[in-house]
Order: C-alpha cells, then sequence, then structure tokens
C-alpha cells in the first residue's frame, strides 16, 4: 500500500475523484503501519505490548497522536453544569417584516423583460432597473403612446388659442377649456410609463418575483417584492398540545434546513418573542409564535427551517454540544479524552435538545473532556485501530 502512494499518477488521480479517502486511507495506514512505529520509536517493545493489553481490556479505546488530532481538527471540551433551557422541536418560516418590504410595479401594460441577474435572493440598490416593459407588437398598443398624442395636440390648440383670446378673438372661457384640456392630458401621461423601465423603490433583497421573463402584465401590478435589511420575522408553529409552554417561553434556535450551517440562536442576532397567536385559524392544530431577528442572520426570508422554542432555563445540568453526539445501531455516544493519545467511545443517555446542545443524563461526568470537532476523523481512527482477531504485532 505504501508503494501505491508513493506513486504521484496515481494519488493524484485518486486526490482529484476523493480527497476525503485518501485522507481516511493515510489516517488508516499511520495507525496499522507496524513498521511506521518501530521506524520512528515511539513506542518501546514494552510499551506497545502494554497498549495492545488495554486495547484488548476496552475495545472502546481510541488511539490518535497529538499530531494527528491537530492535523484533522479534533478539538475538545470539558463538561461542566450549567444553565439549559427545555424547549420544544417546531417547523417554522422565515418571513420579511411587513414594515420592511417595497413592491416594484409596471409602469405600463406590455410585455416584461427582467433585467440580467434579477432573481429571487438578488441584492439591489434603490433605482436600480429590475426590468423594462414594452407594448410593441401588443394588441391596443400602447395607452401611454396616446396620452402623448393628446398632449400633443392639446398644447397645438392652446398654442392657437393664445394669440386669438389676445386680440379679443375668442373668449376666455374657450380658451379655459383648451387649457384644461391640456392638463388633463399631462396627468394621464407618464414619463416612466413611457420609458417602461421598472425600479427598485428601495435597496435590500428580492424575496419574491411576482412576473417571469416574457409575461404581459398590466399597469400597477407587482413585479418584484424586496425586502430592506433592517428585520425579519420568525414565524414558528407550536402544537396546540403545547400550549403549556407559552408563558415560559424565552427564545429561539433555529437548525436550517438542507444546509451544513451550524444552529443559529436569534439571542445572536438580537432575536426577540414577538407575540403569540393564540386565536389563529390559519393552521388548525397549531399556534403562531412570532420572533423578531435582525436580517443580517444567515437565514433568508423565504427560507423554511427546523426551529427549537426556548423555553424556562434549569441550572445544574450537564449537556453536550450537538456535534458531539454520533450514533450507532439506535445508540449515541460521546468520545471521550482519557489520555494523551487516547479517546474513550463512551454510550450516554441523551435527554432533551434545545438545538445546540443536548442533555446528557449518564455517561460522562463534570471534568471529562469530550470531542466536539473532527468527530468523523475520531471514528476513523476507531476502525484502523481495532486489532482484528489473529493480529499481533509480535514480528
Amino acid at each position: 500500500m505504501q508503494s501505491f502512494f508513493k506513486m504521484p499518477k496515481y494519488y493524484k488521480m485518486i486526490y482529484r475523484l476523493s480527497p476525503r479517502l485518501v485522507l481516511a486511507t493515510l489516517l488508516f495506514v499511520s495507525m496499522t503501519s507496524c513498521h511506521d512505529h518501530d521506524k520512528h520509536g515511539d513506542h518501546s517493545e514494552e510499551d506497545k505490548s502494554e497498549l495492545e493489553e488495554h486495547k484488548h481490556d476496552n475495545p472502546n479505546i481510541v488511539h490518535l497522536s497529538p499530531e494527528d488530532a491537530t492535523r484533522f481538527g479534533i478539538k475538545v471540551e470539558g463538561v461542566t453544569p450549567g444553565s439549559f433551557c427545555e424547549a420544544v422541536r417546531v417547523a417554522a418560516e422565515v418571513l420579511p417584516s411587513a414594515s420592511d418590504i417595497a413592491t416594484a410595479s409596471a409602469t405600463t401594460s406590455g410585455i416584461l423583460t427582467l433585467a440580467e441577474g434579477v432573481t429571487q435572493g438578488s441584492s439591489v440598490k434603490a433605482g436600480q432597473t429590475i426590468g423594462r416593459i414594452t407594448s410593441k407588437g401588443v394588441s391596443g398598443g400602447d395607452p401611454n403612446a396616446s396620452a402623448k398624442v393628446a398632449i400633443d395636440n392639446a398644447k397645438r390648440e392652446l398654442d392657437r388659442l393664445k394669440p386669438l383670446l389676445d386680440d379679443g378673438l375668442v373668449t376666455r372661457k374657450e380658451y379655459n377649456d383648451a387649457l384644461a384640456a391640456y392638463n388633463s392630458a399631462l396627468a394621464a401621461f407618464s414619463p416612466a410609463a413611457a420609458s417602461g423601465v421598472v425600479t427598485a423603490p428601495r435597496s435590500g433583497i428580492i424575496t419574491s418575483l411576482s412576473a417571469s421573463q416574457g409575461q404581459y402584465v398590466e399597469t400597477g401590478a407587482p413585479i418584484a417584492s424586496i425586502s430592506g435589511t433592517g428585520i425579519v420575522t420568525l414565524r414558528a408553529l407550536l402544537p396546540v398540545r403545547e400550549s403549556s409552554f407559552i408563558p415560559s417561553i424565552s427564545g429561539a434556535v433555529i437548525t436550517p434546513h438542507g444546509t451544513n450551517e451550524p444552529p443559529i440562536d436569534i439571542a445572536d442576532y438580537n432575536g426577540r418573542l414577538l407575540s403569540v397567536s393564540t386565536t389563529s385559524t390559519e393552521t388548525p392544530g397549531y399556534i403562531p409564535v412570532y420572533f423578531s431577528m435582525s436580517a443580517n442572520s444567515p437565514m433568508l426570508p423565504g427560507s423554511a427551517s427546523e426551529v427549537y422554542i426556548k423555553g424556562a432555563a434549569a441550572q445544574g445540568v450537564i449537556s453536550v454540544p450537538v456535534s458531539a453526539l454520533t450514533e450507532q445501531l439506535g445508540e449515541k455516544f460521546v468520545y471521550v479524552k482519557i489520555g494523551r493519545d487516547d479517546y474513550e467511545k463512551r454510550p450516554v443517555s441523551a435527554g432533551r435538545s434545545d438545538g445546540m446542545r443536548v442533555e446528557v443524563r449518564r455517561g460522562v461526568a463534570e471534568g471529562d473532556s469530550i470531542v466536539i470537532a473532527g468527530l468523523s476523523f475520531v471514528r476513523l481512527a476507531e476502525q484502523a485501530t481495532v486489532v482484528p482477531e489473529g493480529h499481533s504485532h509480535n514480528h
């Protein structure tokens, strides 16, 4: 295997296909190679015998050198009792604040052509062009073009009557009627409609597009909704059976769907409880709970998520980060660092979760050091350090 990895052509080919496979293989080789241990003198023969005897006594011991732990980003955290909130897991949606939304509307009737780069989620500046509308080739023509013709006609009539009024050849009433017709034509004409340009009324993020490329739109029809960068609203749906939880609500933790983003505590983004709509019939069986948070959070308006609504806090609770837990065959484990080179895979009894941490009722104690990052590499090392039946380091 070593000669295989010394061949640059094959190594580079495999690394392009799967960097993670190469890392896993290197870790396996470093854990199982007796030759390397002897070559570098990491342990005396007595030390190695004692280590192997310890492994056979406890198959849950994982050996990983400090150098490998650093290389693969493995981090540990000390266990200490602390504050922990009970929580209820619910479905939720991030909404833009109603007071923070502006709508870009069609300035005239016609066919819409969206500007390049205008999509849901894109950022725009106030006055930026969102699209253009043209009435060419549309049945009925351009009403605004007709209004421009009416202005021109009314202006010519007004110009014709002015010298006649000065000479007393027409009455004041005839002139005033012509002036009124001209002002009415001006009111009916829109310079914006004449250009056909649809612009953003404010700076922000396009949260929805109400019209698509090449679609016919009427004057005043909404084209795009633009959310500012102020605040967003989190709408969580609390099951009616959990209504007794309402008085103790203290916050929320968001776990984004479909991403590898870590959980988000809304308190980190000025989040707070807005209201609880106990009389809502919008979603039967559920009670909408509204939170506000600043719009600079990683959650975009319109995105769905899973939320843990936090309640009252209890003190002196032992908990670990969600990232510290691993599950195998329905049982949960953590890895506890028990020495310079050794980690113990330890089963735990997990309790409640608040989305960021999980209560541990049994399995770890105050003062233990648990792995909270690089867990996948510890699991690879666990497989690499298993001594197969019939294998011995006594060569």
